[in-house]
C-alpha cells in the first residue's frame, strides 16, 4: 500500500476544476446531471478486481456542454422529467437524472424495466437498456449506482470492506459483489429474455461517488480510480477553523454552489453536531461574487462512528 500526502488544495483539486468548467451551472438539477455526466469514475475499468465488468461514460463533447447549458437557461424539460414528487433517496435521484440525459441523446431504450416469473415474484430490474451504437441489434445492460464511503481501519486490498457507507449500511466489497455476481446476470434469467427484444452484448456497472478519508493521509488503492473525488472525515473535534455548509443528501453529488444559505464558523457548527448520532455531510465554502462555492467537503462523524464501524464488519452484521 503507497500512502501519499494530500493537502487541502489536492483535496479540493476535483472541486476547483469542476467550477472551472461548470461554474456557469448553478440550477442544482443541471449541476448534478452536469457532475455525473463529467466526473471521474468511482472505480478503476481496467483493474483486474472487476473483471472487465465496470462502464464509463464517453468524454463530454462540446454539443452536450452547449445542451447542459440550455437546460441552466431553461430547467423546464429536466424538471418536468424528474416531476414533482421529492426524492429521498439520492440513489433514484441521480438515477433519474442519468435516465434524462440517456433519453433526450437517443441511448434509451429502458430505464427500471423489472422482471417478473410472476405478478408476485419479481427476480430483479434492469437500471438501465442502453443502444449499443456500435452494435444495432443488440443491447447493453448498466446497472447504476452513485456510493459515498469512508475508509475505515488500514485497506484490505481486493475485498474494499474497509469502504464502509457513513450509516454503516453497506461496504464498497459488499456493493460490488452483490452488483457483480447477481444484478449483471439478470439478462440471463429465462423470465429476462422473454422480455427482450433484442440479445444483450454486455452487463456494466456504472458507478459514480466520493471515498473519504481520515485528514492529511489517502491510500491508493488498487480498483479504485486514481482521480476519484474525495474528501475527509472526522469528528467534531478535529474540525479546523473554516466557514462550513451543511449538505443535505440531495446535495451530495455535485461540488455545493448557491446563494442564501446557512454558513456556519467552526464553533457554530459543533454547536448544530452537538449529540450527533448519525454523520453529516459538510462542505468547506469560499464567497465568490456573492456565491458560497465549495472547496473541500467531508463527514463529520459521531465519537464513537470508528468504533461502530469496525464493531459491525468483523462482526459480519452489515447486509448483504
Amino acid at each position: 500500500m503507497v500512502i501519499r500526502t494530500v493537502s487541502d488544495a489536492a483535496a479540493g483539486a476535483f472541486q476547483a476544476r469542476f467550477e472551472r468548467r461548470w461554474g456557469h451551472l448553478t440550477h442544482p438539477r443541471v449541476r448534478a446531471l452536469a457532475w455525473l455526466l463529467d466526473s471521474p469514475d468511482l472505480l478503476d475499468p481496467s483493474s483486474s478486481h472487476w473483471g472487465g465488468r465496470i462502464a464509463s461514460l464517453a468524454p463530454v463533447t462540446p454539443s452536450v456542454v452547449d445542451w447542459l447549458g440550455a437546460l441552466q437557461d431553461d430547467p423546464s424539460p429536466l424538471d418536468a422529467a424528474l416531476g414533482p414528487k421529492f426524492y429521498s433517496r439520492l440513489g433514484l435521484y441521480a438515477e433519474k437524472l442519468l435516465a434524462f440525459y440517456f433519453e433526450q441523446h437517443g441511448l434509451l431504450q429502458a430505464h427500471g424495466l423489472q422482471v417478473q416469473v410472476n405478478r408476485n415474484d419479481t427476480v430483479g430490474e434492469f437500471d438501465f437498456l442502453l443502444r449499443d451504437g456500435a452494435q444495432g441489434d443488440a443491447l447493453l445492460h448498466w446497472e447504476f449506482a452513485t456510493k459515498f464511503y469512508l475508509l475505515e481501519g488500514a485497506p484490505d486490498p481486493g475485498v474494499f470492506n474497509h469502504l464502509i457507507g457513513p450509516n454503516l449500511a453497506d461496504t464498497l466489497g459488499l456493493k460490488m459483489r452483490k452488483i457483480l455476481d447477481k444484478q449483471l446476470a439478470l439478462s440471463r434469467h429465462p423470465a429476462a429474455q422473454t422480455l427482450l427484444a433484442q440479445p444483450v452484448r454486455a452487463a456494466q456497472a456504472l458507478v459514480k461517488g466520493w471515498l473519504f478519508y481520515a485528514p492529511d493521509a489517502t491510500p491508493a488503492l488498487d480498483g479504485i480510480s486514481e482521480d476519484h473525488g474525495h474528501g475527509f472525515w472526522c469528528a467534531p473535534t478535529q474540525l479546523p477553523q473554516q466557514r462550513y455548509v451543511v449538505l443535505p443528501r440531495l446535495q451530495w453529488l455535485a461540488p455545493f454552489k448557491g446563494r442564501d444559505v446557512e454558513v456556519l464558523d467552526v464553533e457554530a457548527l459543533r454547536a448544530r453536531l452537538f449529540d450527533l448520532a448519525q454523520p453529516v455531510m459538510v462542505a468547506t465554502v469560499d464567497n465568490v461574487e456573492g456565491w458560497e462555492v465549495e472547496c473541500t467537503r467531508g463527514f463529520v462523524v459521531p465519537p464513537d462512528w470508528t468504533e461502530q464501524a469496525a464493531a459491525r464488519r468483523l462482526a459480519g452484521m452489515l447486509p448483504a
